[in-house]
């Protein structure tokens, strides 16, 4: 089975339910709270795991009480860990508040997760060769996510980055990209044009192939998503309608389940379908790692759905 590696972040969530988003100054109450692993590297990793694929993790935890349980939740999905390192201080931590839509607001800190040095990384991974598709995020260190991309490139595997939380990519790294992952926002930051449509979404999509990517996938929430390559034609999915409970790690099951997929040799089209199966079967779940559904929740959501 070939080899999916995720380089990234693994956070305890901190998730309070509340009727609605606060105001300034104002308090209100929750109605209820819940610790759950999560973090997009650590989604992202299930989520391959979850959908089939042969995944390792490396990223760092901290030394507090969460540490364990942290790398406990990755080992029982199906993620190898011994990747996985330990920095002095506390992990990641997210604070989550989801409203009664399912929306949700996102406090980071990012504890072991900025501690995660080049260094770290280069003695981890001495060898790419056995390493189909490298995955990344933007919740580590950048000049160790930099290094990564190149390092990775540079010896064969293909590197599938999704820039979140939202940066401009250096143009002379754009190359180095088998596939650049981002919703609406995060395309507008990068390439400068509003997204709101599969249209525009088609038009910010060409602007990173000009600059040397491979292939774009630009989510669109409840518009599906699209795929556009150097070597296809553009793939506009629609997306599956459910009911929404908690949207946290609906982007992260999209992009790990497409991982995964790809990998396995699906092809672009129907890989699209399945991600975004596996995305809508995940928001109608609470939780980040807690509502991954696995291969066989979303083989037969297609089925039946």
């Amino acid at each position: 089975m070939k080899h999916i590696l995720v380089a990234g972040s693994i956070n305890m969530d901190v998730v309070n339910q509340v009727e609605h988003f606060p105001q300034p100054g104002e308090t209100i109450a929750s109605k209820g709270n819940d610790f759950i692993p999560g973090g997009k590297g650590a989604n992202q990793a299930v989520a391959v795991a979850r959908a089939g694929g042969n995944c390792t993790m490396v990223g760092a935890v901290g030394d507090d009480p969460y540490a364990d349980s942290l790398i406990a939740s990755l080992q029982t999905k199906g993620v190898d860990t011994k990747l996985i390192l330990r920095k002095d201080g506390v992990s990641g931590m997210a604070f989550i508040t989801v409203n009664s839509e399912g929306e949700n607001h996102i406090v980071l800190s990012k504890g072991a997760n900025g501690k995660l040095a080049e260094a770290d990384v280069a003695e981890a991974i001495n060898d790419w060769s056995a390493v189909e598709i490298v995955l990344l995020q933007n919740e580590i260190p950048w000049v160790t996510t930099e290094s990564v991309i190149r390092g990775a490139s540079a010896d064969g595997a293909r590197v599938f980055f999704n820039p979140a939380p939202a940066i401009r990519i250096p143009d002379e790294l754009f190359t180095n990209i088998d596939t650049l992952i981002v919703n609406e926002t995060e395309a507008q930051v990068i390439t400068g044009i509003p997204v709101s449509d599969p249209i525009s979404a088609e038009n910010a999509a060409n602007w990173i192939i000009g600059k040397g990517a491979a292939n774009v996938i630009v989510t669109l929430g409840e518009k599906g998503s699209l795929l556009l390559g150097r070597q296809c034609p553009v793939n506009h999915v629609p997306a599956f309608r459910v009911k929404a409970v908690d949207t946290t790690a609906a982007g992260d099951t999209f992009i790990g389940a497409y991982a995964a997929a790809n990998a396995e040799g699906m092809e672009a089209a129907r890989a699209l379908i399945f991600a975004g199966a596996a995305a809508a079967l995940a928001v109608t779940k609470a939780g980040a790692q807690s509502s991954i559904p696995s291969r066989e929740e979303i083989e037969s959501f297609l089925q039946n759905g």
